[in-house]
């Protein structure tokens, strides 16, 4: 499992991953990566932002986990043009 986060974004948000058990393993431990489930689930963008703040390994990781997803048109990418949540929210100002 990676090293824990190591930073903050602007806001004071921690900036990390999110180690989960599985549903179907109780009692293995946090071994699932939530974002890129989530990713993969075509329910969450990969926020790039901080893509170099990654481990190589990892932003690859992501990014074929969203690239997957929108091929397969899962979730969010089922609508042609789906608003990311940054674009909304600049919008509701």
């Amino acid at each position: 499992m990676p090293k824990p986060w190591n930073s903050r974004d602007r806001w004071g948000r921690i900036i990390g991953a999110v180690w989960v058990e599985p549903a179907d393993c109780v009692g293995c431990g946090p071994t699932v990566d939530a974002g890129r489930a989530q990713l993969a689930a075509g329910m969450a963008w990969w926020f790039q932002r901080y893509a170099r703040q990654q481990p190589t390994e990892e932003r690859h990781a992501y990014e074929f986990e969203e690239t997957e997803a929108r091929a397969r048109l899962a979730g969010l990418w089922l609508d042609h043009q789906p608003i990311p949540p940054w674009a909304w929210r600049r919008r509701k100002r």
